[in-house]
């Protein structure tokens, strides 16, 4: 009989003391499936005894309830029953539901293992709070709700007052999100459609949730829905992280056509105030080639600059200039020294007197922030062949002559900006046939590790080397830029007679 029996079942038959006491039980059958807590199955356990094989049942209330049983013959199911085994040198405990019937002068035994149906809610509870669910029935026969602990939580319902009724649950969820949500819940209990919707509701503490609800419905033989099982998920962290990574990306989004279109406004405004980056003029008798690199296009345009006119009085103005720092600013900086510098030598005012003017202009302009700037500016008079110059802090101009390279002595000259109280000193050179004159800035000549001195070293070489090329800008250029390694903008001021 026990060959055909399901679970964990045994017969039990007595064994009698000296005195005709029950001493202990021996395992007479057993089902198939029965699994004891050393995991013996089935035959394993026929010819056991009970008190060899679990010492520390004797004296229980699972013991007396076997001797119970067997005198009266009244079955005897007691409370779940809690047995530890060492196993392997590792205590094993097992929670067990035990019944036992007397039969035959024994007892039929079944038990069902507790723990591990105990084990699995517990996996399934800690499932359902990490992944913020909680499952829900409804049973539209008897209209009777079943909610788990997690499902309160989510929608933040004191568990005292069991489930909500649809009515209630429909008076939390926000307005709009209602009509979809009435949609989706009436196709299933209409056509059994299954539901996967995400809706707001919200908590009686005024806290809106995103909650995701997914359900089926169970027909009856005629296809009539008579049950729902489902869940609810709280998505209200990832909605709100979701946001937040969408208002980022706007917010991401401004910022750059902000950042495109300033960066395209500096572009504009530096070609539009500068001369062609790359040209050759004649100017009073000089012959000026220009190279100007700008680091990098857009927003980042700093503030090199330079000018090369022919005044009224037939001499040439020469000038070049970095001002510090980079962007809009920047820019507009250079735009205001460029073409104030410009206006007063057209003037015919005196090269010292314009810097002095130029430094009470940037020291006194409200609208921008206090900058400095460097420069150098020179007059060019053709009938003498005469060069006059001044400088604010800028690098001294190199002179080749039959084939060597000197820097220039430079005369007193603070930068621009730095003191209310400047001094700048003119200095003059005569200019000889033959002679090549740079002005530069200095992108030109710096590197990263180096003192400025190697690289003035350096250009003074390069320049020496180079001024017998027909191509004299280009070779110099050539030989001192290595793109990848340019830290600045160059602006270079080639001039022969």
């Amino acid at each position: 009989m026990l060959d055909a029996l399901p679970g964990s079942v045994i017969f039990l038959l007595p064994e009698l003391g000296p005195a005709g006491e029950v001493a202990d039980f021996r395992i007479a059958a057993a089902s198939p499936e029965a699994v004891d807590i050393g995991s013996r199955r089935g035959r394993d356990l026929v010819g056991r005894s009970i008190l060899e094989t679990y010492p520390t049942v004797a004296g229980t209330a699972l013991w007396h309830g076997y001797l119970r049983a067997l005198t009266t013959g009244v079955r005897y199911e007691g409370e779940p029953f809690e047995y530890e085994e060492v196993l392997a040198g590792i205590p094993r405990l097992s929670r067990f539901a035990v019944r036992a019937a007397p039969c035959r002068a024994g007892l039929i035994v079944s038990w069902a293992r507790l723990d591990s149906g105990e084990r699995e809610q517990r996996r399934l509870t800690a499932m359902q709070r990490l992944g913020n669910m909680g499952w829900a029935d409804w049973d539209l026969v008897r209209d009777v709700i079943t909610w788990s602990d997690e499902a309160y939580s989510i929608l933040g319902r004191d568990r005292s007052l069991g489930p909500t009724t649809p009515e209630e649950l429909r008076a939390r969820v926000i307005a709009e999100d209602l009509p979809a949500l009435g949609d989706a819940v009436g196709h299933l209990l209409g056509d059994g459609k299954p539901v996967d919707h995400t809706f707001r509701l919200t908590t009686p503490t005024g806290e809106i949730r995103h909650v995701r609800i997914v359900a089926e419905a169970a027909a009856d033989a005629h296809g009539d829905p008579v049950e729902v099982h489902g869940f609810f998920q709280d998505q209200t962290a990832a909605k709100n992280a979701e946001q937040q990574l969408l208002d980022q990306e706007r917010t991401a989004l401004v910022q750059r056509g902000l950042l495109t279109a300033e960066r395209d406004l500096a572009a504009r405004l530096k070609h539009a105030l500068l001369p062609p980056p790359e040209q050759s003029m004649r100017l009073a008798g000089l012959t000026v080639d220009v190279a100007y690199r700008p680091l990098q296009e857009g927003l980042n345009l700093g503030g090199d600059w330079y000018s090369a006119i022919e005044l009224p009085d037939g001499s040439a103005l020469l000038v070049i200039g970095d001002v510090a720092g980079h962007g809009l600013d920047a820019v507009a900086t250079m735009a205001q020294l460029r073409f104030t510098a410009k206006g007063m030598a057209i003037t015919g005012m005196p090269l010292d007197t314009i810097l002095d003017r130029l430094n009470t202009l940037l020291r006194h302009t409200p609208e921008r922030d206090f900058s400095t700037a460097t420069m150098i500016m020179a007059r060019y008079e053709p009938a003498h062949r005469r060069l006059t110059w001044v400088r604010a802090g800028h690098l001294p101009p190199l002179l080749i002559r039959q084939g060597r390279a000197r820097y220039l002595p430079a005369p007193d000259g603070v930068l621009l900006g730095a003191t209310a109280t400047p001094t700048y000193e003119p200095d003059t050179l005569r200019l000889l046939p033959g002679d090549h004159l740079l002005l530069y800035t200095d992108g030109l000549i710096e590197e990263p590790g180096q003192v400025i001195d190697e690289g003035l070293d350096r250009l003074a070489r390069t320049a020496a080397a180079c001024a017998g090329n027909p191509r004299v800008l280009d070779s110099i250029l050539g030989e001192l830029v290595t793109p990848e390694d340019r830290r600045d903008d160059i602006c270079v001021l080639h001039i022969t007679l």
